[in-house]
């Protein structure tokens, strides 16, 4: 007889709240017996000590040995990650004043650096300069003071910024991923490959 086929799909990283990690936490599972796949999720693959948050690395090997342990017989099939992060956050109450204190924080530290480097290009490239000699080559005399140079130049960074960042009024322009959300998922994606390789060689991979 055939013996019962089990996929798993397993993410790069997960993240629980609960000290009990139960494989349906951790991985999706298929299997043509829905009584079997129901089982399989509420397998408890480990229980967490300690009270901190913690990153745990697992070998794929550790759900099959686990499955198998308790469903002896199963074919374990794995189309996900060979190894993965499962992430760990004890449940705390949100406070909310911290939460706002720190977005204010962040938004000036952002508006202040983007400020900031946005002159020090216009001084290092001159562009005072070059919007004088423009006005001058236009109209045939000097500017004395602002004119529709800047004006222009001012709101075509604003609009660029939201064009780039693919947000307006809280609402996204299109459906595609903007820059810096890319450049986050490969960030994220990296870290946690250099995760997973320094637990292996430091034999901390649970298997």
């Amino acid at each position: 007889m055939k013996p019962e086929e089990v996929y798993l799909k397993l993410p790069q990283s997960a993240q629980v709240v609960n000290r009990k990690i139960f494989l349906k936490d951790v991985a999706e599972i298929y299997t043509s017996d829905t009584g079997t796949q129901k089982k399989i999720g509420d397998i408890i693959l480990y229980t967490v000590s300690g009270d901190k948050n913690q990153k745990l690395i697992f070998s794929v090997m550790k759900l099959i040995e686990t499955i198998q342990k308790e469903h002896p017989g199963l074919k374990i099939i794995n189309i996900g990650e060979p190894d993965f992060i499962v992430e760990y956050k004890m449940p705390i109450a949100p406070k909310k004043g911290m939460e706002y204190f720190k977005l204010v924080i962040l938004s000036l530290v952002v508006f202040l650096g983007a400020a900031f480097t946005i002159m020090t290009f216009n001084t290092d490239v001159s562009v005072g300069e070059v919007f004088d000699n423009l006005y001058y080559l236009v109209t045939g005399t000097k500017k004395n003071s602002g004119s529709v140079l800047e004006i222009a130049y001012s709101a075509g960074i604003l609009l660029g910024i939201l064009g780039f960042y693919n947000h307006f009024k809280g609402q996204k322009l299109h459906d595609d991923p903007t820059p810096i959300h890319i450049e986050m998922r490969n960030y994220e994606e990296e870290m946690n490959k250099a995760i997973i390789k320094d637990a292996d060689r430091e034999g901390k991979t649970i298997k």
